[in-house]
């Protein structure tokens, strides 16, 4: 009895035989009992499936480099017998020959099948590494921003309400023998008067030298509908709000001429005299002859020459080259910005230290306000009707009409010649190796204005005399007022100026 009761049922037999599913058969029925195990995996986090793609992919770069190897080992590509060998062989073997006298340059002791692929190579990495060198260099230029200053100018208000910006060097108005008043050229601003004239050489010859910002530029209010005429007004404004009761003296740089001329025009008699240096004319004025016009624009870059037709035709065009230049927000070289060519001397100059801090930060102050517009006027003004020719400044006699009606005037009230035109003394410095403003310019100026002298400046060009040289700007103090004789000291000083 024992014995059967210790032998297994055939449903342990069977248990033991498979996986237990947890089912038990009993007499009563069914039962299910909980499993020892789940049946349902974990789910695989994303490192281990980026450990297995990686395994994967590491034994497929195994196997495909042992193919490699095989097929290199059976193939005979390079075997003597190959055609390949055959075609080339020839030729190596030549160049070989050609070039074997090279195998003196090297050392006895080494073969040149080791030298020859070690100097190659060395050559090779050197050129590539120039290679990256150049490119850092190149592709990452220096460009300095345009940083906007403080406000700082002292400004006087004009009748009309708006607000001139002005700068003083030298003497003060009690002390001063002579005013001298500079309105500035495109894309500059009251800060670049006379650039490094020294404040001694001003106190040496009595000279009070006032710039100004023209209107939009700097810190001066813009104009609602600039002229050649409401700048010559400004000019006598500023000069009564600074306390010039005498008169005064007119300086015009390159574009900044066109303003001294409106003065010379329009408010003659309170303009002791004129200095003007590579002073720029209107290129459409009718008075030129067609040599005048074709040795003028013939100095001058395409992109200088478009830029004058679209001032002149579509003005408004011009604020799109503007933005992308001097408007940018960035700096950038004066030949670029103005699209000019250059001479040696001005090249010299421009390209140092000096000049380069001097440029950056009048830029700054000329594009203060950041709008296009008073730079589309000042380029309009330019190649516009000036509203007078410079004919109309030549110094000439206006007699009485001939006629009955003049005949009876003259019975009872003679009447004389009187002179027009403007009467003061005209100087001009015209650099001959001038290229923004050419020589042509003043040719044609001191033919139509006979009165005019005009200094030629062989070796010059159009910054090299003006900025920057204290021997010219000596020069240039001689020439305009002579002796130096100080500034004033006292009344006595003061009433023999008034009667001089």
């Amino acid at each position: 009895m024992s014995e059967l009761t210790s032998r297994k049922s055939w449903q342990d037999e069977l248990a033991s035989l498979v996986e237990d599913t947890g089912i038990r058969y009993s007499g009563d029925g069914i039962s299910i009992s909980t499993p020892a195990f789940t049946t349902e995996a974990e789910p695989e986090s994303f490192v281990d499936q980026v450990k297995g793609f990686g395994k994967a992919w590491g034994e497929i770069i195994i196997e495909f480099g042992k193919g490699c190897k095989d097929v290199a080992a059976q193939q005979t590509i390079l075997t003597a017998d190959s055609y390949i060998v055959k075609k080339i062989k020839g030729p190596c073997v030549d160049v070989s020959d050609r070039l074997s006298f090279l195998n003196e340059l090297l050392p006895e002791d080494r073969h040149p099948i080791h030298v020859w692929p070690i100097l190659f190579f060395v050559f090779v990495l050197s050129l590539a590494a120039l290679g990256v060198n150049t490119k850092d260099v190149s592709s990452v230029p220096l460009v300095k921003k345009v940083y906007i200053h403080p406000p700082n100018a002292t400004r006087i208000v004009l009748p009309d309400g708006r607000h001139l910006a002005y700068h003083e060097q030298g003497l003060t108005a009690d002390r001063a023998r002579i005013s001298l008043i500079a309105p500035h050229s495109f894309l500059s601003s009251r800060l670049a008067g006379i650039p490094g004239v020294k404040v001694a050489l001003l106190e040496e010859f009595g000279v009070r030298l006032i710039t100004y910002d023209l209107p939009g530029f700097g810190e001066s209010d813009p104009h609602p509908s600039r002229s050649l005429n409401s700048s010559a007004m400004d000019i006598l404004y500023l000069a009564n709000s600074v306390a010039i009761s005498d008169k005064f003296w007119v300086l015009g740089y390159s574009g900044g001429a066109m303003h001294a001329w409106a003065a010379l025009k329009y408010i003659p008699e309170k303009i002791a005299g004129a200095a003007l240096f590579g002073p720029m004319v209107n290129p459409y004025q009718s008075g030129m002859t067609k040599e005048d016009i074709s040795e003028t624009w013939e100095k001058w870059m395409q992109r200088r020459k478009l830029m004058y037709y679209l001032a002149r035709r579509f003005p408004d065009f011009l604020g799109y080259f503007y933005r992308r230049t001097f408007l940018s927000g960035k700096h950038g070289h004066i030949e670029k910005w103005l699209s000019l060519s250059l001479g040696e001397k001005d090249k010299a100059l421009t390209e140092g230290p000096l000049f380069e801090a001097f440029w950056h930060r009048d830029v700054e102050e000329s594009v203060r306000q950041g709008s296009t517009k008073p730079f589309i006027e000042e380029a309009s003004l330019l190649v516009s009707d000036w509203g007078f020719s410079l004919s109309d400044l030549h110094v000439q006699q206006n007699c009485p009409k001939k006629g009955i009606f003049s005949w009876l005037k003259f019975m009872f009230t003679p009447e004389e010649c009187q002179l027009t035109g403007y009467l003061g003394p005209i100087h001009i410095w015209q650099g001959m190796d001038d290229k923004v403003v050419p020589p042509s310019m003043a040719d044609y100026v001191s033919r139509v204005l006979p009165n005019a002298i005009v200094h030629k400046l062989p070796e010059d060009g159009h910054f090299s005399y003006f900025f920057y040289c204290d021997e010219c700007h000596r020069e240039i103090f001689t020439t305009l007022f002579g002796t130096p004789h100080g500034p004033l000291n006292g009344t006595a000083d003061i009433e023999q100026e008034k009667s001089e």
